[in-house]
C-alpha cells in the first residue's frame, strides 16, 4: 500500500497516516501575544476567536429556536440544527467561493489551531450539564414506578440495543475504517436506547400530554432509560480502553484487566453513594437550621465539588462527565438543587453547552454521508432504528391490555433524543470507535427520530380536540347533597393560606363532601420543571411527608394542603403539578377539570394586598392565565382577592366554640347568571357554624317600576327584540332563584336577606362604601354579559375586568380595604348560555312583581316547579 500524500490546504498540511487518524500541521506563531500596542487582527488570538465561536453558536440557536416554535421541537432540535450549519455540511459547499466574500470570511472562525482550546472547554461544559441532569433526577422514584412502567424501560432498553448493534454492521457505504468494530456496534446501540427525559417533558407539556397516562409512563420509562444508558456507556468506555491495550492477550488476562479497571470505578460509585451522599443530606440539615437558607458560597462550593469530582472520575477510569453526573446523583433533591439549577441553569445550557454543539457540528459531515453512503441502505437503517422503540414498547403494551394505537404513540415518545445521545456518538468518534460517515449516519437519525416526534403529537392531540366538547358544570346545577369538586390553582405558597382558608368555609357535610384538586401552576422552563413533572408523576397519597423535597415550594404547597385534608374527615385532597408555559397553561388546567368532573376552579388575584389593603405587584403572567382561564373555562370560575381571610377563618371557628358570633359574608345580587352562581354558593358556606350570610339584593327602581332593561341606541330593532327577550327570561331566572333562596332559608338565623332600591350608580357605589368595616368575604359575581343600568356606568373606569364593575368597585373602595372578595364566573361556554337563555320568537309583553312591594310569595303562582 502506498504512502498516502500530503495535502496542502492554505496554511496547514494534512496528511492521513492511516486508520481513522488525521494528523494537521500549522504554524505555531497563531497563538503568540505579541505586545498590546502591536497592529495585530484579534482574530488571531485564541480567547477572543473562542468567544466569537460561542456567541455564533448561540445566536445561532436562538434563531432556530424562534422559527422551530410553531412546529413544537425540544431545545435538542436547534442544536443539532446549529451543529450542521457551522460545520463542513454546509462551510464544505462554499469551498469554491471568493476568500472574499462574506461566507469565506465566516468559514475562518473555526479553524483547526483553535480545536483543541474550544474541545477542552467543551469537555468542562459537559461535565456541569451532567451535573444539573443528575440533579433533576430521583433515583428514589424508580421504587415508586409501576410494573408497566419498568417493563417498557427494559424493553426500550434491551430491543433497541439489539437492533442498534446489528445495525451498525449495515454496509451503508464502502471502505468502512474501523479499529474496533465490535465495540463501535455498543456506541450505535446506547445512542438508540436513550429517551431525553428533559427533552421529552418539553413536548409532552407543549403537546398536553404532561397529565395522560401516556405522558407519565413515557417519563417514568425515560428516567430508567437515562439511567441504564449512563451505566452503559461507562462499562462501554472502560472495555474500549482496556480492550485496545489487551487486543492481542490471553482471554483471561484481557478480563483480569477490564475487572481491575472496574474496580476504582466500582469503589467511587459506593464511597459517592454510602459515604458522601449521607454527610451531604446532613450538611444541608444542619445548614438549614443555622442559616436557614442557602448563600452564595454553598453554591460555590457544590460547583467546585463538580469539578472536582469530574477529576476523580476521570482518574478512576471513567470520562469527566460521568463524575459531574454522579455527583448531581447524590444531592437530595430540594431547595439547595433547585437553587444551583435556577441560578446555573441558563448559563450551563445556554452559553457553556454552545461550545459541545460546535465540536459535534465540525465532526458531522452530511455532504460526505449522501455521496459516499447508499441511500437504500441509509433509508433502511434509518426506518429500523426509529421502529425499534416503537416495536418493544407495543410488544409491551400488548401485555398488559393497553391498545395497539396507545402502545404505538408510547414508542414514538420514546424515540425522544437529545444531548445524551449526541455525547454518546462523540465518544465513539473520540475513541475511533465509528467513522466520520458512521456518525453522521446516525445524526441524520437522531435529527429524524426527534423532530417528527413534536409535530406528529400536535396535530393528533389538535384532531382530538377539534372532535370533543367539554361538559359544561356549575355548581347551581349539581345535586346539593352529592360531592362537591373544586380545582384550586396555587402559583406559589403566598396563596396558599387563602384557598385553604375559602375550601375550609366551603362547608364539607357528610351529605356534601369536598374533592380537592390542588395544582401548583409552574411555568415550563427547563431543569427545575423537569423535576417537578417527575416528583408529580411518581407522588401518591401514601408518600412520606417529610420527603426530600419538602423544602421547595411544590412540596410545601402540597403539604399544606394535606394538613388541611387531616384536620377534615370529609375532604380529600389530590395534589398535582401542572408544568407548562404561561401562555397554555389554561389548557392543561381544563385537561384536569374536565378529566376529574371538576365544578368549580379556584384561582388567586394577580395583584397581592400590601399591609394597609392596597393592592400592589401586579404579576402580567397570572393576569393572562386568569384572563384565558375567565374566557374559555369548562365550569365556575372563582377569583380570590385575599386580604387576610385565613385568620378571619380562625376567629370563626374560635367564636362558634365560644357561642359568639362569627364570620360574617355579604353577598351583593343585582342579577345574572353569574350572581345566581355566587349566590349559591355563598348559600353552601352559610350551612358552616359560626359562619353567618348577609344577601344584598339591589333592584333598580324607575318611577316605581322594577327591572334590569336598558335602552342602547346603536342597537337594530331586531337587536332590541333579541336583548329585550334575554333580559326577560333572566329576570325570571333571578326572581325563581331568589324566592326559593328566600324561601328555604326562612327561619334559619345565620343568614340575612335585604332589598335595596336603587335609582342610579351612585346610589349603588354609596350603598356598598357605607358597608365599612361589617363584613370580612364578600361574594358577588362577576355581571358578564348582564345588562343593567346599575353597573353600565361603572365599566368605562374598570382597571381590572376579570373582577366585573362590582367587584372593582369592593377592591378599590377604602371602606372594605380589609375585606376579601370572591368574584364567581359561571360557565363561559357560548353554548351553554344559549341554552339557559332560549326564548320563543313570539312573545308577549308582561310587567313583572317586585318581591319587595309583593311579600307574600306571589311569584310562585303559574311556575312549572315547585321548591317546597
Amino acid at each position: 500500500m502506498s504512502k498516502p500524500r500530503n495535502v496542502t490546504f492554505g496554511n496547514y498540511t494534512i496528511s492521513r497516516p492511516g486508520g481513522l487518524e488525521i494528523q494537521v500541521c500549522y504554524p505555531e506563531e497563531f497563538n503568540k501575544y505579541d505586545s498590546p500596542w502591536q497592529r495585530q487582527n484579534p482574530m488571531m488570538r485564541a480567547v477572543p476567536l473562542l468567544a466569537t465561536e460561542l456567541g455564533f453558536a448561540i445566536i445561532t440557536i436562538r434563531l432556530f429556536i424562534i422559527l422551530l416554535k410553531p412546529l413544537h421541537q425540544p431545545r435538542f432540535i436547534p442544536e443539532l440544527l446549529t451543529s450542521i450549519l457551522i460545520g463542513p455540511s454546509t462551510f464544505g459547499t462554499f469551498e469554491s467561493l471568493s476568500p472574499d466574500t462574506i461566507v469565506k470570511q465566516m468559514m475562518k472562525l473555526f479553524p483547526y489551531e483553535n480545536t483543541v482550546l474550544l474541545e477542552t472547554f467543551s469537555s468542562l461544559g459537559l461535565t456541569f450539564y451532567m451535573f444539573l441532569v443528575g440533579l433533576e433526577m430521583d433515583v428514589s422514584a424508580v421504587k415508586r414506578m409501576e410494573k408497566k412502567s419498568l417493563s417498557i424501560a427494559f424493553a426500550g432498553i434491551v430491543i433497541p440495543f439489539c437492533i442498534g448493534a446489528a445495525l451498525h454492521f449495515v454496509p451503508i457505504h464502502e471502505g468502512i475504517t474501523r479499529e474496533s468494530p465490535n465495540l463501535g456496534a455498543l456506541f450505535w446501540a446506547i445512542s438508540l436506547t436513550i429517551t431525553s427525559f428533559p427533552d421529552l417533558a418539553r413536548i409532552l407539556s407543549d403537546v398536553k400530554l404532561l397529565h395522560t397516562d401516556i405522558g407519565k409512563t413515557a417519563l417514568s420509562s425515560a428516567i430508567v432509560n437515562d439511567l441504564s444508558s449512563w451505566f452503559l456507556l461507562v462499562l462501554v468506555i472502560v472495555a474500549f480502553n482496556h480492550y485496545s491495550k489487551h487486543r492481542h492477550g490471553p482471554a483471561l488476562t484481557e478480563l483480569g484487566a477490564f475487572l481491575m479497571a472496574m474496580l476504582p470505578i466500582i469503589c467511587f460509585i459506593l464511597i459517592f453513594w454510602f459515604v458522601l451522599r449521607p454527610c451531604i443530606a446532613w450538611m444541608i440539615k444542619e445548614t438549614k437550621k443555622k442559616a436557614g437558607k442557602f448563600s452564595d458560597t454553598h453554591i460555590s462550593v457544590i460547583l467546585l465539588g463538580v469539578v472536582v469530582c469530574g477529576f476523580i472520575a476521570d482518574g478512576c477510569g471513567m470520562h469527566s462527565m460521568a463524575g459531574g453526573f454522579i455527583f448531581g446523583l447524590i444531592i437530595p433533591n430540594g431547595e439547595l438543587a433547585i437553587n444551583i439549577m435556577e441560578r446555573t441553569e441558563e448559563f450551563i445550557s445556554g452559553v457553556w453547552l454552545p461550545s459541545f454543539i460546535v465540536v459535534s457540528g465540525l465532526r458531522t459531515n452530511f455532504l460526505e454521508l449522501f455521496s459516499k453512503t447508499k441511500l437504500f441502505y441509509l433509508l433502511l437503517t434509518t426506518i429500523m432504528a426509529t421502529s425499534a422503540k416503537i416495536l418493544s414498547t407495543v410488544l409491551v403494551a400488548l401485555c398488559y391490555g393497553m391498545p395497539v394505537r396507545d402502545g404505538v404513540a408510547l414508542g414514538g415518545l420514546m424515540n425522544t433524543k437529545g444531548v445524551m445521545a449526541l455525547i454518546v456518538l462523540n465518544e465513539g468518534r473520540s475513541l475511533k470507535a465509528i467513522d466520520n460517515i458512521l456518525m453522521a449516519a446516525m445524526v441524520f437519525m437522531l435529527l429524524l427520530m426527534t423532530g417528527l416526534v413534536g409535530p406528529i403529537f400536535f396535530l393528533a392531540n389538535k384532531k382530538a380536540k377539534r372532535t370533543r366538547k367539554y361538559k359544561q358544570r356549575t355548581i347551581q346545577r349539581r345535586n346539593p347533597d352529592t360531592e362537591l369538586r373544586i380545582l384550586t390553582c396555587i402559583h406559589s405558597v403566598g396563596n396558599l393560606s387563602g384557598i385553604i382558608n375559602l375550601l375550609e368555609l366551603s362547608n364539607a357535610t357528610k351529605k356534601s363532601p369536598l374533592c380537592v384538586f390542588a395544582v401548583h401552576l409552574v411555568e415550563l422552563t427547563r431543569r427545575a420543571s423537569a423535576m417537578l413533572i417527575v416528583h408529580d408523576a411518581f407522588r401518591t397519597k401514601t408518600s412520606d411527608h417529610n420527603s426530600i423535597r419538602e423544602l421547595a415550594d411544590s412540596d410545601l404547597i402540597i403539604n399544606g394542603f394535606r394538613h388541611y385534608q387531616d384536620r377534615n374527615d370529609d375532604i380529600t385532597v389530590q395534589p398535582l403539578t401542572a408544568v407548562s408555559s404561561f401562555t397554555s397553561i389554561h389548557e392543561d388546567i381544563f385537561e384536569i377539570a374536565e378529566d376529574k368532573v371538576v365544578a368549580l376552579i379556584l384561582i388567586p388575584f394577580h395583584k397581592q394586598p400590601t399591609a394597609d389593603g392596597e393592592l400592589q405587584g401586579e404579576n402580567h403572567q397570572i393576569r393572562e392565565v386568569n384572563n384565558n382561564l375567565l374566557a374559555k373555562a369548562p365550569c365556575s370560575i372563582g377569583i380570590l382577592v385575599d386580604r387576610g381571610i385565613g385568620s378571619a377563618v380562625i376567629t370563626s371557628a374560635q367564636s362558634s366554640l365560644h357561642g359568639r358570633q362569627g364570620l360574617k359574608l355579604c353577598m351583593l345580587f343585582i342579577g345574572g347568571p353569574d350572581d345566581r352562581e355566587a349566590l349559591f354558593y355563598a348559600w353552601r358556606m352559610a350551612g358552616k357554624p359560626g359562619v353567618n350570610l348577609t344577601v344584598v339584593r339591589y333592584v333598580y327602581n324607575k318611577d316605581g317600576e322594577s327591572g334590569i332593561l336598558v335602552e342602547d341606541q346603536n342597537n337594530t330593532e331586531d337587536e332590541d327584540l333579541v336583548d329585550t327577550a334575554r333580559d326577560v327570561k333572566e329576570k325570571e331566572l333571578d326572581d325563581e332563584f331568589i324566592n326559593e333562596f328566600r324561601f328555604k332559608t326562612m327561619y334559619d338565623s345565620s343568614i340575612t336577606y335585604n332589598d335595596k332600591m336603587v335609582s342610579n350608580v351612585e346610589e349603588l357605589v354609596e350603598s356598598i362604601t357605607t358597608m365599612y368595616g361589617e363584613y370580612e368575604l364578600y361574594i358577588i359575581g362577576r355581571g358578564e354579559n348582564v345588562k343593567s343600568p346599575l353597573t353600565m356606568g361603572l365599566s368605562g373606569w374598570v382597571d381590572n375586568p376579570e373582577l366585573g364593575p362590582v367587584g372593582e368597585t369592593l377592591v378599590s373602595s377604602n371602606s372594605t380595604a380589609h375585606a376579601s372578595v370572591l368574584v364567581v364566573q359561571q360557565s363561559s361556554s357560548a353554548l351553554f348560555r344559549s341554552e339557559s337563555l332560549q326564548v320563543k320568537r313570539k312573545f308577549g309583553r308582561q310587567k313583572w312583581a317586585s318581591p319587595i312591594l309583593n311579600p307574600d310569595f306571589e311569584a310562585f303562582e303559574n311556575k312549572k316547579k315547585k321548591y317546597y
